[in-house]
């Protein structure tokens, strides 16, 4: 457990259990072993050499890991970035027509605004793979693929959708309406999840947040204190052991960026929500920060994430939104993207 206060506001996070206790036991540790095959690794130095020494697998890739068994191969996955970059690049050059209400249980209000700014004419088929209870369980989210497919009424690529939801209107035939809705999901849902409990997160950490501090330092700063990516998984590998005797050649190594980013030795006062310090630091080379991976592989979607986040951050202060004063106490459960949950959000 854990208190954050701002603006006077005493607030308490609640961690999962299992959370809680890394953050307990092992905070300012270089390496330490989670069971007998795994190796956990805090030291920013240490994290800094593994990243670097061999390219991400398939199977660690974050975002485009195998889909039904078959790899997506660079050229497919360059494809669907570009295409949701630019229908984000569109998004944010609208303007919002009709006021907007923010209020309510974040960041489910927040996932719901971001997928009707940047995909809004595409059909419900698409559309409900963004739905956030599918990351309850592969089952629910494989019901959904397979009735879409299956349905008539596939979208043509000449409709008014999404340059996305073009890609995946080009499939023809089940199995490849299959792969594409799959496809479909994997690129676009990352982008409203990450924002959308980026924000609610910040809103958590800092609402309302004092005029000084701009949007991007309050960004930098609550993915310091809840990365939304908290850990960097790599299996085992004959070039670890190379780097540190203590990691054996079955080891697999997970790196953690929650710990490296509390750790007492490199930031001052490592529990407090600071957007000032962010004044004087560099977020792109700032020792133990990795809120987007390592240096040489940096995820596709940060370019999306900060001006989305900055965007909405807008509107949250602009609309002088805060949280529920009745509302003391917020979760941060183990599965799913790492961030406080059920934030009720007013005026």
């Amino acid at each position: 457990m854990q208190v954050s206060t701002t603006g006077g506001i005493a607030r308490t996070i609640v961690f999962a259990p299992r959370i809680d206790e890394l953050l307990r036991k092992h905070r300012g540790d270089g390496l330490f072993r989670l069971d007998h095959d795994t190796v956990g690794i805090g030291d920013p130095h240490l994290i800094d050499a593994i990243m670097a020494s061999r390219p991400a697998n398939d199977f660690e890739r974050p975002t485009f890991k195998p889909l039904q068994g078959k790899s997506i191969s660079r050229p497919e996955s360059t494809g669907l970035m570009r295409a949701v970059g630019q229908d984000v690049r569109i998004a944010l050059k609208k303007t919002d027509e009709r006021p907007v209400d923010l209020s309510g249980e974040w960041p489910h209000v927040g996932h719901v605004y971001l997928r009707d700014l940047i995909f809004p004419g595409d059909p419900m088929r698409l559309l409900a793979l963004m739905d956030r209870r599918l990351e309850w369980t592969t089952a629910l989210t494989r019901a959904v693929v397979t009735a879409g497919s299956a349905l008539p009424g596939w979208p043509s690529p000449d409709a008014p959708i999404s340059n996305l939801g073009k890609i995946a209107a080009e499939a023809r035939g089940y199995h490849a309406k299959f792969r594409a809705m799959g496809l479909y999901r994997r690129a676009s849902a990352p982008v409203c999840f990450t924002v959308s409990q980026l924000v609610a997160s910040a809103i958590w950490l800092g609402a309302p947040f004092d005029d000084q501090w701009s949007n991007r330092d309050i960004i930098h700063e609550t993915l310091r204190l809840l990365p939304v990516s908290w850990n960097l998984l790599r299996v085992a590998s004959p070039e670890f052991p190379a780097l540190d005797a203590r990691i054996g050649p079955k080891d697999d190594v997970l790196m953690f960026p929650l710990l490296s980013h509390r750790d007492p030795a490199l930031w001052d006062d490592p529990d407090e929500f600071r957007p000032e310090r962010w004044a004087t630091l560099d977020p792109d080379h700032q020792l133990g920060y990795l809120p987007f991976g390592h240096l040489s592989e940096r995820c596709w979607g940060r370019h999306m994430v900060l001006p989305l986040a900055e965007r909405l951050l807008d509107l949250v202060r602009e609309g002088g939104y805060r949280v529920d004063p009745a509302q003391a106490e917020a979760k941060v459960p183990l599965a799913g993207l790492f961030g406080v949950t059920k934030v009720k959000v007013t005026r």
